[in-house]
Formats: structure tokens, sequence, C-alpha cells
């Protein structure tokens, strides 16, 4: 069965920016899709997230695809570093990706401990890494680095912010992202 899994960012909520609407247009695609509320999102914790994803029942299968907004990103490369070693899925989607707490005391409990880039790797079989040039959280060269790191693909859009509301109501939907996820997912 092909699922996904959505993960919203600091602070935000499944009803935030364009998650719904990707849900919706991939249920259309007979998706089976997850957009869990993330406890404490405005405190992102790796353990309390890896909890919840983990004990969910969610089949984490080779048809999975997993698409995470800015800390939300950061919380799928956390939960693919403690996925059960047998378990591997088809491709990963991160938004506005970052690779420390910024700065920020706040980010802290996001990074309990260093990636293990490899371990990653051994979880999914795509990253793609989708950033714009002038997003006001997270710096360019962090995506850089994890699209590196995890041989991944790195999408760089121009004048697009955070890729949230904030940037403008078009964030609504995220029709470029969808196609992204068609073309990653039908090739192979």
């Amino acid at each position: 069965m092909k699922n996904a899994i959505i993960l919203h960012g600091t602070a935000n909520t499944p009803d935030g920016n364009w998650f719904r609407w990707l849900e919706s247009e991939l249920k259309k695609q007979g998706y089976e899709v997850w957009v869990p509320q993330l406890p404490d999102s405005e405190m992102p914790n790796a353990q309390k997230y890896n909890q919840l994803l983990l004990s969910s029942g969610f089949d984490y299968n080779e048809k999975t695809i997993m698409v995470g907004h800015s800390s939300g990103a950061v919380a799928i490369l956390n939960l693919l570093q403690e996925l059960p070693e047998q378990v591997r899925i088809k491709a990963a989607f991160l938004v506005g990706a970052f690779k420390g707490p910024l700065g920020k005391e706040t980010r802290s409990e996001l990074f309990p401990k260093p990636f293990d880039f490899a371990k990653i790797k051994d979880h999914c079989s795509e990253f793609i890494f989708i950033h714009s040039d002038n997003d006001p959280y997270c710096p360019l060269s962090d995506a850089e680095f994890l699209a590196e790191q995890l041989g991944g693909k790195l999408e760089i859009k121009k004048g697009q912010g955070h890729f949230n509301l904030e940037t403008g109501p078009q964030y609504k939907r995220f029709p470029y992202l969808l196609e992204l996820i068609n073309q990653e997912t039908s090739v192979k």
C-alpha cells in the first residue's frame, strides 16, 4: 500500500500552510495519508516526535513517502535514523530543512545527537530537498550540506521564502512539490 506522512513545522499544525491541500491531492492518487499533530510543536523534540511516529501503527514500507516542512523535515531525518533495521521507504521530501538549532534554544531538542547519515540513508531510497534562495529562517547552506551528506537532490527556488503563508497566500497549495513527488515516485 502506498502511503505518505506529512509533518508540519515549529508552532504549526496539520491545518497550516499547504499540508491539507497536499494530503487531499495525494489521496486522489491513491495514497493513504497521515498528517499528525506533532506534540508541543512550539518546542520541537525529536524524542517526543519519534515516540508518536513509531508507536502509531503507521506502516513504513518501500512505497512510503515522507514530506516534512522546516522542523518537520528535521523530524523526518530523526525518524529515519530510528526506524527498525529492515525498514526502507521510497522517498523523503524535505522542505526548508536545517542541520542545527539555528541559535535557538527552542530547537535544541530536535538535535539530541549528531545525525548518523549512513543509517539515515539505509532507510530511504531518495532524498529531495526543496529550498529557497531567500529563506529567512533556514540557510541554504544547511540544505546544501544535508543534500550532500545524503546523496540527495537539491531543488532551489528563487524568492520563495520559507514556503509558507508568511511568504504569501499561494502557499495554501504547493503544486511544485506535488510535481516533484509525482516525478520521483513514477520514475522507480
